[in-house]
């Protein structure tokens, strides 16, 4: 495919008349009805769905937490509430569910998707979809098999900026000439709460009841939790710790920050602004999943995920463009600057592609062309006319809302997009615990040449619990 015939029909479909296969126009299941939903954590990313969900019908909320399902029912004063999102979709028949919305700790994300498309749900997840590579390659490949009746979507919602269309044309369009490689990062540098953490040991330190330092990982035990806390649902399938209110330690928006960092509760930064930026990457380079991987950090720590971390992938050629590295590089590790005089690190969250006439650099909201060598006169590259660009995404969620009434409509960010992008990042997490390059068969989702790593592709569950429920 040319680099313009790729606009011209993306620009096609999203102006062609939309004919409805799977609905009645004027029946119960029309484009136009309300869609029954269950928002599974209503506090902190949960409301920041309250607005879009209000168009359809809440028929239920879900919370860890008393105070927060109060909160979620100021909103929603009809919706039946739950503790255990297990009993709620146990009820999806009675409650007349069509689809969840997921805004609990990444640690149940792929469960309560997984369990959600067992029971032919419609799902919109929080990122990460996943925190192991296994569970990203279950949750991907039973979507896949029900992709045609049921709609996903992955909470990357900076999709939804335009930038990521003009880097897109820009890379696609070859204003760089032939890519070679792509570059995301960000400069994260969250700590575990109440202790201290020296970096080039990899050690952590509480200070104990006794007044002395305690060299641990995990937080310290702090006693009961509060009334109306449910802790043993929020460890979910994770193994057992005591209660300390650090995991709790910020407000809405950023209480992930509390928790993401320990290696049974997330991914670290990979998993939260790594899958925004990312994202902004992965929609360029059309890659999927990589055949090798490679990665260095700080210090291995059992409790706690790497501050400072990069990791590299080689990706195979496709049908416009030839094979690639990505990397990703969070904590204070950076790529290299094109030229010295551009400082990256003024660019808290950002990505940069190499071309062989030169570079692009962006953010979330902007992007700047570097031309780099004597051919790099930018008379081969030939700008997206008005009627060829690529059109607007539009509202994140309700792109989703729409695929749930009509599953031909594609989401953004579906399972198989998020799902391959975030088991790419975690095999980076591999590699680096690991500590080898790793020859990874996408296929069958083994890695080659070291059984410890293929070990650390999934993660043991607390009995009782399972993925596939």
């Amino acid at each position: 495919m040319n680099r313009r015939s790729f606009l011209k029909s993306a620009t096609l479909a999203a102006t062609a008349p939309l004919i409805i296969t799977n609905f009645n126009l004027f029946g119960a299941d029309a484009p136009s009805k309300k869609l029954n939903l269950a928002l599974i954590g209503s506090w902190g990313r949960g409301e920041a769905h309250f607005s879009s969900l209000a168009t359809e019908n809440v028929v239920a909320l879900c919370d860890i937490n008393a105070d927060h399902l109060a909160f979620g029912l100021k909103k929603f004063p009809d919706a039946k509430t739950y503790v255990d999102w297990r009993k709620l979709l146990d009820d999806h028949k009675k409650l007349g569910l069509d689809g969840i919305v997921i805004c609990t700790a990444d640690h149940t994300h792929a469960f309560i998707a997984n369990w959600a498309l067992n029971r032919n749900l419609h799902v919109y997840c929080e990122k990460p979809l996943a925190i192991s590579v296994e569970e990203a390659r279950i949750v991907r490949a039973n979507w896949l098999s029900k992709k045609s009746k049921l709609a996903t979507q992955v909470g990357m919602q900076r999709h939804a900026n335009q930038n990521f269309n003009r880097v897109r044309e820009l890379v696609r369009n070859g204003a760089i000439g032939e890519l070679k490689a792509a570059y995301a990062w960000g400069n994260r540098q969250v700590k575990p709460a109440g202790g201290s953490y020296d970096q080039e040991k990899g050690i952590v330190t509480y200070k104990g009841a006794d007044g002395t330092d305690k060299v641990a990982g995990y937080l310290p035990d702090a006693g009961a939790p509060p009334t109306g806390l449910n802790f043993d649902l929020w460890l979910g399938p994770s193994h057992v710790h005591p209660y300390n209110p650090g995991y709790f330690a910020l407000g809405p928006g950023a209480n992930c920050l509390s928790w993401n960092m320990f290696w049974d509760f997330g991914a670290g930064q990979i998993g939260d602004m790594g899958s925004h930026t990312m994202d902004l990457l992965w929609n360029a380079v059309d890659a999927k999943l990589p055949t090798s991987v490679e990665a260095k950090g700080d210090p291995f720590n059992d409790a706690i995920t790497p501050i400072k971390c990069e990791s590299h992938f080689e990706h195979p050629a496709n049908d416009w463009r030839g094979p690639i590295r990505t990397s990703w590089y969070q904590g204070g590790a950076m790529p290299s600057a094109p030229k010295d005089y551009v400082d990256l690190k003024k660019i808290g969250h950002g990505v940069m592609f190499k071309g062989t006439k030169g570079f692009v650099v962006a953010d979330f909201e902007t992007r700047i062309i570097l031309p780099v060598g004597n051919e790099a006169d930018m008379t081969y590259f030939k700008p997206p006319t008005k009627n060829e660009v690529l059109p607007p995404l539009g509202h994140f969620q309700q792109q989703w809302f729409d695929a749930c009434k009509n599953p031909s409509l594609k989401t953004a960010c579906d399972f198989e997009y998020s799902g391959n992008m975030i088991e790419q990042l975690l095999l980076g997490l591999v590699a680096y615990r690991v500590g080898k390059k790793l020859d990874y068969d996408s296929v069958a989702g083994r890695v080659k040449n070291s059984p410890e790593a293929n070990a650390l592709l999934s993660r043991k569950y607390r009995e009782g619990w399972t993925l596939n429920g």
